[in-house]
């Protein structure tokens, strides 16, 4: 399968370097080993360390790319957000595209909520604080790629399940419920991908984020939902495109629902609240 899909021209690819975090399963797997298929030099993330092997080995089999690399990370830790990307630093000049994947449902027990070791909502701090840190620290090796290629991607993978954050209780101590964590978590990301986008404007960095697809066949799917409704190889297609198709070459700032430009949750275009959010998001990651 060619990544850009059918009729697009493959963009030169063996000399990219591409992060991909939650790599060693579902979406984060299927784009891995198609992205490696391609040529690129992929980079693996994930939480297991004997998994991350396994799946290292798996794709390295599927694909016969001697250009993978696994790299560990807890994201409920911001200071493993913070050593994955000074291990990344440390071993590469620049990255050219970072697929912000990793992510965390709303769990077996949505009456439950949990945290995480910086004392965060476990959810917020997985889907949103994680990648919004680990963002912001891989931003001059983006840039230094954007400078020496004409340009450099990011793709924040969200969902069209948001909902928006109430800015009086964003770690949800009162009234907590799953699903409630997961969609502004979400939508967080949404944020952070339009706020991005402005900050970045004439950088040759783009950010985007995708919706990839509804209900796809995934572990944390069938935790859910018990039947899916679409395959990995569909949401696969959606993320591809926006990691190196030529036809979305210089969009960003956008939110996309599979390969069609969507709507989020209007609490995503308020300035007031990005702000908020914004400094919020700097104080509790320090960064």
């Amino acid at each position: 399968m060619s990544p850009n899909g059918p009729g697009e021209p493959m963009r030169r690819f063996d000399e990219r370097t591409i992060l991909i975090t939650g790599a060693t399963d579902g979406l984060g797997r299927r784009v891995a080993e198609d992205l490696a298929a391609a040529g690129a030099a992929i980079l693996l993330h994930g939480r297991n360390p004997e998994k991350g092997r396994a799946a290292l080995a798996e794709t390295r089999s599927a694909t016969g790319s001697e250009r993978l690399r696994y790299l560990n990370g807890d994201f409920s830790s911001l200071d493993a957000v913070r050593r994955l990307a000074d291990e990344v630093a440390a071993e590469h000049p620049r990255i050219d595209v970072l697929v912000n994947n990793a992510g965390l449902g709303a769990g077996p027990r949505t009456e439950v909520r949990e945290t995480s070791a910086d004392g965060w909502e476990l959810r917020f701090a997985v889907n949103y604080l994680a990648p919004f840190l680990l963002t912001r620290r891989l931003l001059p090796l983006l840039r230094r790629a954007a400078a020496e290629c004409g340009e450099a991607r990011i793709v924040n993978v969200a969902s069209a399940a948001q909902q928006a954050i109430d800015f009086d209780d964003p770690m949800l101590e009162k009234n907590y419920d799953g699903m409630r964590a997961y969609s502004q978590s979400k939508l967080a990301l949404v944020m952070f991908t339009f706020d991005l986008a402005a900050e970045l404007g004439g950088s040759g960095v783009t950010v985007n984020a995708l919706h990839p697809a509804s209900l796809m066949d995934t572990k944390m799917v069938r935790e859910w939902f018990g039947k899916p409704r679409t395959s990995v190889g569909e949401g696969a297609r959606a993320l591809e495109r926006l990691v190196l198709s030529t036809e979305v070459e210089g969009v960003s700032g956008g939110y996309f629902e599979g390969i069609r430009q969507g709507r989020a949750d209007a609490q995503a275009y308020d300035p007031e609240a990005r702000r908020r959010l914004r400094e919020m998001s700097m104080r509790w990651t320090g960064d």
